[in-house]
């Protein structure tokens, strides 16, 4: 029985195909597209490999909103395991995408390469309709927030949802280690 290769492994697949730099431009123009454009070109070919496709036209259909977001998706989990701060600005137009699976992955992002000037659209996204979004946001604003963003972590403690409720009371305790001070 053959497994599919994990996303670690799919991205070092196309880093050795193109090179890291070129991932994550293609990475950023994936991120960058408007939802009504078709995935195509070398942003085509990297969805291919990100997603582990073998029918290249799967992107362009499905039911409403359809599979093409997946490629934006992916782009935003690739950039977990390669960087380079040129990207930024696309993860932030991200945080904004329709998608909720885009939003969350890109405020994981966010997380792990602290891009600092995010924190406005954290806020917001910690009101955000999708729970996994608000998890999401409260992660990032814990590892790139200041003592301002106490409150807005602090009030999802409360949220219906157990699984948002957990992640803000430890992101709460990770803000006040990081900002060494109790919050």
């Amino acid at each position: 029985m053959s497994t599919s290769p994990s996303p670690a492994e799919r991205v070092a697949e196309a880093c050795d195909r193109w090179g890291e730099v070129e991932v994550v431009r293609r990475c950023a123009g994936l991120l960058a597209l408007d939802p009504a454009e078709p995935v195509a070109g070398d942003g085509l070919e990297l969805a291919i490999v990100l997603g582990h496709l073998s029918d290249r036209a799967w992107l362009a259909g499905g039911k409403p909103p359809g599979h093409a977001y997946w490629a934006r998706v992916w782009a935003a989990r690739a950039l977990r395991y390669v960087w380079r701060d040129t990207a930024a600005v696309a993860v932030m137009r991200a945080l904004s995408d329709e998608q909720w699976r885009v939003k969350e992955m890109a405020a994981k992002v966010v997380a792990d390469r602290e891009i600092g000037n995010a924190v406005a659209v954290l806020d917001a996204l910690a009101d955000d309709d999708v729970p996994r979004v608000r998890r999401a946001a409260v992660g990032a604003l814990a590892a790139i927030g200041e003592a301002e963003q106490a409150d807005t972590i602090r009030a999802l403690t409360d949220d219906p949802e157990p699984t948002v409720a957990r992640a803000a009371a430890t992101a709460l305790a990770e803000l006040g280690r990081r900002l060494d001070r109790p919050l």
